[in-house]
């Protein structure tokens, strides 16, 4: 609610499995947890706990993926690096308790607000339990496809390239060079119609913009609110936690959305 200060959206790039994982523990869907890329993360609870953890399917020391897990004081919850997916999701019942910056507990990786990134040793406040409690011991999720295809609408720059058809018969790879803020493409470079420059204008999550390589860059969770190369297509906000989870090296597809 803060695009016209210039601050984006932010928050879980899957915001689908950071719901889930909220309610697998009790908590209002909102409530701030942890996003973490590729596994590797190690927790430590200091009193009874219950967490969930879902999105990228990556091993667990304890429990399983999609259902409620109990920690003992002193027990260690470990995620190894996932097989499959990139971002995983861990709530904490009760939320974890960090001061909100302009209403949000979210970390603006662009913007540099909300609270820093986890570090070795950092001890997370948690809030108050609430009154809901978790009713399900699973929620099974089919699982990510091996090649995503993410639809799309016509962008408003769409009559400045020669062919932009061309982006719906395309594979593209994703880039190793992705981020939060935007995810790289490589394949076939579109063709320009028009060149020269275009004044910076407003841009959504699932803007692909086309920068002069030719080569679409997908605006993501921390994308910039606004942009200044031109933007061929948008991808349907349904299809952006899928695009959240696409690994670097893996195929993906465009298609219409109609």
């Amino acid at each position: 609610g803060h695009a016209a200060l210039g601050v984006g959206r932010s928050g879980a790039a899957d915001r689908g499995s950071f719901r889930l994982a909220n309610r697998l523990v009790g908590n209002p869907e909102g409530a701030a947890a942890l996003e973490v890329t590729l596994g590797g993360l190690v927790l430590r609870a200091s009193a009874v706990t219950t967490v969930a953890v879902t999105g990228a399917s990556c091993p667990l020391s304890k429990g399983g993926p999609n259902g409620p897990i109990t920690l003992r004081p002193g027990e260690e919850l470990a995620l190894g690096t996932a097989v499959s997916g990139l971002r995983c999701y861990v709530a904490v019942r009760g939320g974890i308790d960090v001061p909100p910056v302009l209403g949000s507990r979210a970390t603006d990786t662009l913007g540099k607000l909300g609270p820093p990134p986890l570090t070795a040793g950092t001890l997370l406040p948690i809030g108050p339990s609430p009154q809901a409690f978790p009713v399900v011991d699973l929620a099974p999720r089919a699982a990510l496809p091996a090649e995503p295809v993410l639809r799309v609408t016509p962008g408003p720059r769409r009559d400045w390239f020669s062919a932009p058809d061309d982006l719906l018969s395309t594979v593209y790879t994703v880039s190793p060079d992705s981020d939060r803020v935007g995810i790289r493409f490589t394949g076939a470079a579109l063709a320009r119609a028009r060149h020269g420059e275009l004044p910076s204008e407003a841009c959504v999550p699932g803007s692909l913009q086309v920068p002069p390589s030719g080569l679409p860059i997908l605006f993501h969770a921390d994308h910039p609110t606004t942009g200044g190369y031109p933007v061929i297509a948008v991808v349907e906000e349904a299809d952006l936690d899928l695009a959240a989870q696409l690994r670097p090296g893996q195929p993906v597809r465009f298609r219409p959305a109609s």
